[in-house]
């Protein structure tokens, strides 16, 4: 079986990976992520998930690396990581009974024969009307100051939605399964593995 890299120190991607079932490595790889003069989210997030995978290329010369990048916007305005209690209270209070889309950036690249897969995959959540006790008893609780959006909806942050829109969930926390094992499918990885 081919050699699995993940292209990313983020322990959700980590988590995410692992319900495959497949063994991996990680690693994390070195990139300027500036957008370009004039480039879209949609673009840009493709184009940081194929540079997260080629940055690892030449130190892992025989793998499929798979890279991702995600941005959330709210309107026109990007959602960064809040790193901190008060910018999450900001984004959460813009963010109140409004919708923010999450555009994911996946990539697969076989390092050996440099062929690059890439896509990506939307998904938008929809919040309740969050008034201010709710934000700072969420933000209390669950901490989400390294997450884009100031919420994790696979925890607690789910208090947080009204609904939500999108073929596969798992984009939302930043590595879309679903169309990573279309990915890996076209790779001839053989899905589920059975441990012998």
């Amino acid at each position: 079986m081919r050699s699995i890299l993940l292209a990313s120190s983020s322990p959700y991607r980590h988590a995410l990976l692992q319900r495959l079932r497949l063994p991996f490595a990680s690693a994390s790889p070195d990139i300027d992520e500036s957008p370009l003069p004039g480039e879209n989210a949609r673009d840009l997030v493709m184009r940081l998930a194929g540079e997260k995978a080629r940055a690892l290329a030449k130190r892992y010369p025989d793998h499929l690396i798979i890279g991702s990048d995600q941005v959330a916007l709210l309107g026109e305005q990007v959602l960064g990581k809040p790193h901190d209690f008060e910018r999450a209270r900001e984004q959460l209070r813009a963010a109140s009974a409004s919708s923010v889309s999450f555009l994911t950036g996946l990539a697969l690249l076989d390092s050996a024969s440099g062929r690059l897969q890439v896509d990506c995959i939307p998904f938008t959540v929809h919040f309740r009307e969050l008034d201010d006790a709710l934000i700072e008893r969420y933000l209390r609780a669950e901490r989400p100051y390294d997450c884009a959006g100031s919420f994790k909806s696979e925890g607690l942050g789910i208090v947080l939605l009204r609904k939500t829109e999108g073929e596969d969930a798992t984009s939302l926390v930043g590595l879309p399964l679903i169309r990573l094992v279309d990915m890996l499918l076209q790779e001839a990885v053989q899905l589920p593995r059975i441990s012998t």
